[in-house]
């Protein structure tokens, strides 16, 4: 991918978080914390997830995949880390 294609798939990836999030009046910076920044709950994650995934064409996580995913930066460099992996196959 192209630093171009990164950088629209962080836009994209940061516009969902946001529309998903419990708390609309949240940033959606890259160091914000999902469920203590922005109210996420298991729930909600979860839908994040789903989310994500159709958004972009991606195979499900798996659980073990999401583990350690606590900030906006970190959902976006596991999307561009998926649809980089997608482009090698």
């Amino acid at each position: 991918m192209t630093a171009v294609a990164d950088a629209q798939v962080a836009e994209r990836v940061r516009k969902l978080v946001h529309a998903m999030a419990p708390d609309p009046q949240a940033s959606t910076g890259d160091t914000q914390r999902l469920i203590e920044d922005m109210g996420f709950d298991s729930l909600r994650l979860m839908e994040l997830t789903v989310v994500l995934e159709r958004s972009f064409g991606l195979p499900r996580y798996k659980p073990e995949q999401l583990v350690g995913v606590r900030r906006v930066g970190e959902v976006i460099t596991l999307v561009t880390a998926a649809l980089a992996a997608g482009d090698q196959s």
